[in-house]
């Protein structure tokens, strides 16, 4: 049986518990996340389980990264549930700021990786990788850890989050952990819990329209943009209406102008409100 993961609300306190750690030699892991938490974030501690000795799950809904039409109200919050969830796939602690506490009064310093913020989901959500990159920042200082996990559902976060660390010098490495899906298809995502039935019948198309994206990409005359129309078709009867399909260059994230080299088919697309992101390699 798990032992519970202890519950911190504090900098001060959870400063306090990673540097008790690290004076006994202990290394540390960090998983951030916004709650809601399912088997892809298990997936996440249990990694930094087997390659750290301690793991602090952060849990923030982080009202930086939400634009004003968006979910923040409504995004689920289940902490009780949560740190059941990590404490059974190996998580020392559970760190679980208020708002104030992670940005008090009189807070005005922002993050931006320039350029690659802007793309793909960037240009549909103004502002959402500054929140990210911000909350992301504070929480590597506020838990100093030796690895931080991501998974690659949220592929252009991830990049994002690597140029910061190394433009800024961030000596936490960031450990990427493959998309964990539903039988189905479907990527695991706390937006999930949105579908209703129905919907949730119909989402794992966007898994079968990505692959029909790969099949075009291993034709002869495959360019992009080629690629990007196989999704658009694929999805035409589905009931999810495409927000974008693009081809990135797996290690720069920039849009690619062909099909050489690494190469990640990217889309984002709506089921009634309910925004759903996915990925695959090429």
């Amino acid at each position: 049986m798990s032992r519970a993961a202890a519950l911190v609300r504090t900098r001060k306190a959870v400063r306090a518990l990673v540097q008790g750690w690290r004076d006994e030699g202990l290394t540390v892991g960090l998983v951030p996340t916004m709650g809601a938490l399912h088997a892809g974030h298990a997936a996440l501690v249990e990694r930094a389980a087997k390659e750290c000795d301690r793991v602090v799950v952060s849990v923030f809904v982080n009202p930086l990264q939400f634009g004003p039409n968006e979910d923040y109200g409504r995004y689920p919050r289940a902490l009780p549930a949560d740190r059941k969830l990590v404490a059974a796939a190996g998580a020392a602690a559970v760190y679980a700021p208020s708002v104030e506490e992670m940005y008090p009064k009189g807070f005005r310093t922002h993050v931006e990786v320039e350029g690659l913020s802007e793309l793909y989901c960037g240009h549909y959500r103004p502002g959402h990788f500054r929140g990210v990159a911000t909350v992301v920042l504070k929480l590597f200082n506020q838990v100093p850890a030796d690895r931080a996990y991501f998974g690659e559902k949220d592929f252009q976060q991830v990049g994002i989050l690597e140029r910061m660390a190394e433009d800024l010098d961030v000596p936490t490495a960031i450990v990427r952990v493959p998309i964990v899906r539903e039988r189905d298809g479907l990527a695991l995502s706390s937006r999930n819990a949105y579908l209703s039935p129905s919907e949730r019948g119909a989402a794992p198309a966007l898994r079968k329209a990505l692959e029909a994206g790969r099949k075009e990409a291993r034709s002869e005359a495959a360019t992009p943009a080629r690629v990007s129309a196989a999704v658009k078709r694929a999805l035409a009867a589905t009931g999810l209406k495409l927000q974008y399909a693009s081809v990135a260059d797996s290690v720069t994230l920039e849009p690619a102008k062909d099909l050489k080299g690494p190469r990640r088919l990217l889309v984002a697309a709506y089921l009634g409100k309910t925004r759903l992101i996915d990925n695959i390699p090429l």
